[in-house]
């Protein structure tokens, strides 16, 4: 298992197996996961991480307590496999979200008309100043099935041509929230985590039926295409979501370097924005949206054999390893 970096606060909760047992909730400290099964307060033989988040603000009184208690059974962290920390009902995602990035994308695809490249970067500013002013963020719906392990394997299928990475910062619902105001949002926010949101670009666009627009079905949501975790770091615990440091390494160089200040839409704004149509439940994710420095930027995407290595600030690291669609799956 891979070595993770800082962590905020005393303490983080995932989920991990040991060897060809069932996977558990772990309660992760320094370089040992306790097995929150073990913990009488809270044990329970088919206890999840979503069960926990279900109960949050009940749930948050006693990891504190077992961080600092000998109860329970420890294990050595590295001896765990670490699964996603959480498998949620519903995720919810946040696209064209960082002035940065949305700014290089459209001076990427300078039209046609040939105005130069500080116009469309003016007139691309004004617009997302308007999107701020209206309260409109831009959010679609991912499927679950997506979801893979901080440190397994993404499986590039055979039909994509233009596999890109998008690591973002995935705020962990722990309360229900529904029609919630943006100054209330993050009382229903229980915890952080880092998602990357890959993307078959050459999909994202139907030019069958452009009248339609996009389809983000097929575009972001083959199974392993949002690598998620390797913890869930306590709301309590991270300061401030809006400062936080963006990274994702390919191959050691990296491609993503960006402050969660560049947000257009914070996260309480696109909580509430969310909660006004849809029940987040607990262990629901709200994407946030992926800052400057994705492939089509530099005109590199994904090939077999690349390896992603994720990190926010103060939530750990996850590190993907791309390979290729066995050949004998069907498309």
């Amino acid at each position: 298992m891979e070595t993770h970096s800082p962590l905020a606060g005393p303490f983080a909760v995932g989920t991990f197996s040991a060897g060809d047992g069932p996977a558990f909730p772990g309660l992760v400290a320094g370089d040992r996961a306790l097995d929150l099964r073990t913990v009488p307060a809270l044990g329970a033989p088919d206890l999840t991480t979503r069960a926990l988040l279900e109960r949050w603000d009940t749930a948050l009184p006693l990891l504190r307590a077992a961080a600092g208690s000998a109860e329970g059974t420890w294990l050595p962290l590295a001896e765990l496999r670490v699964h996603a920390p959480v498998e949620p009902r519903q995720i919810l995602q946040s696209g064209a979200n960082y002035r940065t990035h949305v700014i290089d994308l459209a001076v990427a695809h300078e039209p046609a008309d040939g105005r130069p490249a500080e116009q469309v970067r003016a007139e691309v500013a004004a617009m997302m100043d308007r999107r701020a002013a209206e309260d409109r963020p831009y959010v679609f719906i991912g499927l679950p099935s997506s979801v893979t392990g901080p440190y397994d394997d993404v499986v590039i299928p055979s039909w994509c041509a233009k596999p890109d990475w998008e690591l973002e910062l995935a705020a962990v619902i722990g309360r229900p929230a529904f029609r919630v105001p943006a100054e209330r949002a993050l009382e229903h926010v229980a915890a952080y985590t880092i998602a990357n949101d890959l993307t078959a670009r050459e999909l994202v666009f139907r030019r069958d039926m452009p009248e339609i627009g996009t389809d983000w079905l097929r575009a972001k949501n083959a199974p392993t295409f949002t690598p998620l975790g390797p913890y869930l770091v306590p709301s309590a615990f991270v300061a401030d979501p809006g400062d936080l440091r963006v990274t994702l390494r390919l191959n050691g160089e990296a491609m993503q370097d960006e402050s969660t200040k560049d947000m257009i839409f914070d996260v309480a704004r696109l909580v509430s924005h969310v909660s006004q149509t849809v029940e987040l439940l607990p262990g629901d994710l709200v994407l946030t949206g992926s800052p400057a420095g994705n492939g089509m930027h530099w005109g590199r995407l994904l090939r077999p054999g690349d390896v992603m290595e994720g990190t926010i600030t103060g939530l750990g690291v996850q590190r993907n390893r791309c390979v290729a669609e066995p050949s004998s799956r069907e498309v």
